[in-house]
């Protein structure tokens, strides 16, 4: 009597198929890696053999530098809470009837867009001193950064805002519930939750233009790298510190952002 061929189970054809892909995965991540060692190591063996990497200066001035760091996380992280911040007021009023504060939040948004972070910087640092305005460095830092920022997320915002459904404000107001209490329960939570993906974008773009603020004195992963290179005479090496610790950063911080990205996404689903 012939043996009849049975069909594999479903289960355990998408076992088969889920194996199959994780393997994949597997190849393509471990492909990847090597090749980015690669790189890194060569790169480094270059700089090395060009004499352009000082061992002895790296032991002793690289944790300075390094130190850098923490003040470029702390600078950043106050920056984008109130450019958040500003950006959330600014977005309710560029979507307000009332003319004036209309006005006043476009021309903001307009002045911020049409001039350089640099010349802010210099501007809130150097140039407000002459009305009576003196900062410190560090707060003067923050204040251009969350200023410059805060502008450009208002658009970003007023996006998120115009993506809440309009039926459900139009629900909440058939029940009299106040145009804020709309806004502040309703609106505001499901806009910001459209919006997190692009505040940490704009949190890892700020990583790296915090380096701006070192024209001002800011203690922070360039101007240390600056002073100690200059004073060493070895700015090569220690500028290559800097770039290194703000390229860790940037993939550190970018990694986390892709994961929220990803979390979100599944809970949308």
């Amino acid at each position: 009597m012939t043996a009849q061929a049975t069909a594999p189970e479903p289960a355990a054809v998408v076992a088969s198929v889920a194996r199959a892909q994780s393997r994949m995965r597997l190849v393509f991540r471990t492909k990847f890696a090597l090749v980015w060692m690669v790189l890194v190591v060569g790169i480094g063996a270059l700089m090395w053999i060009a004499g352009r990497v000082n061992p002895n200066f790296i032991a002793q001035s690289g944790p300075f530098i390094v130190g850098g760091a923490g003040v470029t996380i702390i600078v950043c992280l106050l920056s984008i809470t109130f450019a958040t911040i500003l950006a959330m007021i600014g977005a309710i009023a560029r979507l307000s009837a009332n003319p004036y504060v209309n006005a006043v939040a476009s021309f903001y948004v307009s002045l911020v867009r049409g001039t350089p972070l640099l010349v802010q910087i210099i501007f809130i640092f150097y140039a407000l001193p002459q009305l009576g305005i003196v900062l410190p460095a560090i707060p003067a830092g923050i204040i251009a950064l969350s200023f410059n920022y805060g502008a450009y997320m208002t658009e970003i915002f007023r996006a998120g805002i115009q993506a809440v459904p309009r039926g459900q404000r139009e629900a909440a107001a058939a029940i009299g519930m106040p145009e804020q209490l709309v806004m502040r329960r309703i609106v505001l939570p499901q806009a910001v939750r459209i919006v997190i993906p692009a505040i940490g974008n704009d949190f890892v773009a700020m990583l790296k233009d915090s380096a701006l603020v070192s024209v001002i004195a800011v203690p922070e992963l360039l101007w240390r790298a600056q002073r100690v290179g200059t004073s060493a005479l070895q700015p090569m090496t220690a500028l290559l510190i800097a770039a290194l610790v703000y390229w860790i950063l940037t993939i550190v911080f970018s990694f986390f952002q892709e994961r929220l990205e990803r979390r979100m996404a599944r809970s949308d689903r």
